[in-house]
């Protein structure tokens, strides 16, 4: 089971902060590091929140939230053996030329390292300051994910679709594989359907152990259903509650066929973190090799 270091960017939020969390988890044994996005937060948000039983979204109006791609570049450079996520890219929200363009560069420069966790977005109200449709963003995503892999397959790509339609041409450098390996982040149906039909992996924020095990089993079945190897879905699941016995938390995530937990950089804020960090290397990451 490999251990990402889930939201990394919002903990390391300078220069010397990022280079220190990153270099650090390198050396305690994560195999990754994620940053999360939301260009920004309006002050009136009526849109509830998946995650929370408040429907509140856990962050203040000033809480740094750095633009994912260009930390993740960042961190390339310092830690030049941790994969680079995002958890997640509000895919949606961006022009999906440009976002392959810059997945391409990035992979390209940290050796084939990246990985696209995606989600089509939860606040309305960031949709509308941004001037992107809130309505069948979920088809757009689809059709931009369809417009990246035609860009990233070859030279002289075309795409016609309804968001997206350009006639052939080259979009390089490409990723060093050909591709990048898609998450696609959520709990609803429809997060599982697309999972099933265009990812590589899955990524739920479910915490509590027996609700996460449904999802899988539902991710599972769909995937059995339309005709699709489950096992060819990794699951990265989040490792929160988790870290109140990590012992216990590993053990349940590894009977639940999980890919890779995701320890939230949050643990690891504040006085001390870095040592915590460092601890949590020493003594859980290890668990998860076994």
């Amino acid at each position: 089971m490999k251990v990402g270091l889930a939201f990394a960017s919002s903990v390391g939020i300078d220069g010397a902060a990022a280079l220190e969390i990153c270099q650090r988890a390198e050396a305690a044994g994560f195999e990754s590091v994620w940053g999360g996005e939301h260009v920004l937060l309006p002050d009136s948000i009526a849109s509830r929140y998946p995650y929370t039983p408040d429907g509140k979204i856990p962050a203040e109006p000033e809480t740094p939230i750095p633009d994912p791609l260009i930390w993740l570049a960042y961190a390339a450079g310092v830690a030049p053996k941790l994969r680079l996520g995002t958890c997640i890219l509000i895919v949606p929200q961006r022009n999906p030329l440009v976002l392959a363009k810059e997945l391409a560069t990035l992979d390209t420069l940290s050796g084939g390292r990246v990985e696209l966790g995606l989600g089509v977005g939860w606040m309305k109200e960031e949709f509308d300051a941004l001037g992107v449709p809130w309505e069948r963003r979920g088809a757009r995503n689809d059709e931009y994910i369809a417009a990246m892999r035609a860009l990233w397959a070859g030279p002289h790509a075309e795409f016609h679709g309804e968001f997206v339609d350009f006639e052939p041409a080259t979009c390089s450098p490409r990723p060093v594989n050909g591709s990048i390996p898609v998450l696609v982040g959520g709990d609803s149906p429809a997060a599982i359907d697309r999972a099933v039909r265009i990812a590589d992996g899955y990524f739920p924020g479910e915490g509590d152990i027996g609700r996460l095990g449904e999802l899988i089993d539902r991710v599972r079945r769909k995937a059995e259903q339309a005709k699709r190897d489950p096992n060819s879905i990794e699951i990265n699941a989040m490792f929160g509650i988790q870290m109140a016995d990590p012992e216990a938390g590993v053990e349940q995530m590894a009977e639940l066929g999980v890919g890779r937990i995701m320890v939230p950089a949050f643990f690891f804020a504040g006085p001390g973190g870095m040592d915590r960090l460092s601890e949590f290397g020493e003594k859980v990451i290890p668990l998860t090799q076994s």
